[in-house]
């Protein structure tokens, strides 16, 4: 494993994110990695993620507001956003 001291900062890199249809730029950016770079430029509104497998995804802090699912994937959203469903009595 390498570790580095907390102190060091990786090299930032230039990133370009762009439309695989058009091969217009879309985002371009220097970064340490490219997870910062979505993390920082993520706007997935209209975007379809039919298929995708967002198992392990932090989704805390996300606007699902809209969003359609089958109801066979509610428990796994349910579980990946957080949430407790409590049933009292």
């Amino acid at each position: 494993m390498n570790s580095k001291n907390k102190n060091q900062t990786m090299a930032k890199t230039k990133f370009q994110i762009k439309n695989r249809y058009t091969g217009e730029i879309i985002v371009e950016m220097e970064a340490e990695t490219l997870k910062e770079v979505v993390e920082k430029n993520a706007d997935l509104r209209e975007a379809n993620l039919r298929g995708a497998d967002l198992q392990g995804a932090d989704l805390r802090g996300a606007d699902l507001w809209g969003i359609k699912i089958k109801i066979t994937q509610k428990e796994d959203l349910i579980k990946n956003l957080g949430i407790v469903v409590e049933n009292k009595k």
